[in-house]
């Protein structure tokens, strides 16, 4: 696939900047508007979600739909969502034709911890299609994600019935250095727990701001995640252990016992909490931070099982 001779035309910044002022618009960055004009990377982009005929790809900030094109000519589906309703029909207008292409026109945050329904429900119908050899699709992620829904979208897909089996996404290279952290590292945190323990991560490219138009403030990143089921399928309550990890680490400088006496303070007493922690054989004085993945995950699992002795109604963490 020649990226090149699609996306040429319409995703270099002389060509956004003509073709913008012939329709009276300017790019939004309160919207996350930065378009990647670097076609080397777009392509790296492109062929990091490694996209065949089976694949039911979501893309988030369809733009003017340079990625959009080059996916959709490999994909079984290409479910394209934006905001702007001006730059959809821009999209639309380029796209024009091409038949496997779904759009939407919403913000596919319905709030920070919900993704749009509507959106999901698209997913599951292209889903659900299977071709004449009754192979079944995959789903994945493939976007130049506008910054302020990265990290909602990321971790919200992985919460549903249907995570992405790859997610291969611009980002803020803070956000990547997250997502892809070590232990006892300063980005180590419930992000990184969250896409790691369903997920391989890594970082393809760090990008500077030079490379898109309208330049963002900080450097970006494509990252990928590829879905392990096997890491996933031991996790017993997707969102419980979602709710621990961010509760745990929300004052990640604390020790772990004081964390854990404010996350559990109505349901787990302290003492039971020393108990769990001596069975842990933790340091009264460690940190969450310092944890590696299988041990917040054994931690989180002997909490839980102290929250089902409780009445459902009153099993909730803080």
């Amino acid at each position: 696939m020649n990226i090149k001779s699609l996306a040429d035309n319409r995703q270099t910044r002389s060509y956004l900047m003509k073709k913008f002022e012939a329709v009276g618009i300017k790019p939004q960055t309160r919207l996350g508007q930065n378009f990647l004009i670097d076609l080397n990377l777009l392509r790296l982009l492109y062929e990091s979600g490694e996209i065949d005929s089976n694949d039911v790809i979501l893309e988030v900030g369809t733009g003017t739909g340079a990625l959009t094109a080059p996916m959709s000519d490999s994909a079984a589906a290409v479910i394209t969502v934006d905001v702007d309703p001006v730059m959809q029909e821009l999209a639309k207008q380029e796209l024009f034709g091409r038949k496997n292409i779904r759009f939407l026109q919403m913000d596919i945050l319905k709030n920070k911890n919900t993704l749009r329904s509507e959106v999901l429900d698209t997913v599951y119908e292209e889903l659900n299609k299977v071709d004449e050899n009754g192979i079944k699709r995959r789903f994945k992620l493939i976007s130049n994600l506008p910054y302020c829904i990265a990290t909602p979208l990321i971790s919200n897909l992985l919460k549903t019935s249907i995570p992405p089996e790859l997610m291969c996404v611009t980002i803020q290279k803070e956000l990547a250095e997250r997502i892809t952290a070590k232990p006892n590292s300063k980005n180590w945190g419930a992000l990184s727990l969250w896409t790691q323990s369903q997920c391989r991560t890594e970082i393809i490219r760090i990008m500077p701001p030079t490379v898109f138009w309208p330049r963002p403030k900080v450097d970006s990143a494509i990252v990928k995640l590829s879905l392990d089921q096997k890491r996933r399928n031991k996790i017993p309550d997707l969102n419980y252990f979602n709710e621990f990890a961010r509760a745990v680490f929300f004052h990640r400088r604390k020790f772990l016992r004081a964390g854990l006496c404010s996350t559990f303070k109505h349901t787990i007493p302290k003492q039971r909490i020393d108990e769990i922690i001596d069975e842990m054989q933790f340091a009264h004085n460690v940190r969450t931070e310092t944890l590696p993945l299988k041990t917040i995950q054994k931690l989180a699992e002997l909490c839980r099982k102290e929250l089902l002795k409780l009445p459902e109604k009153e099993r909730k963490l803080l």
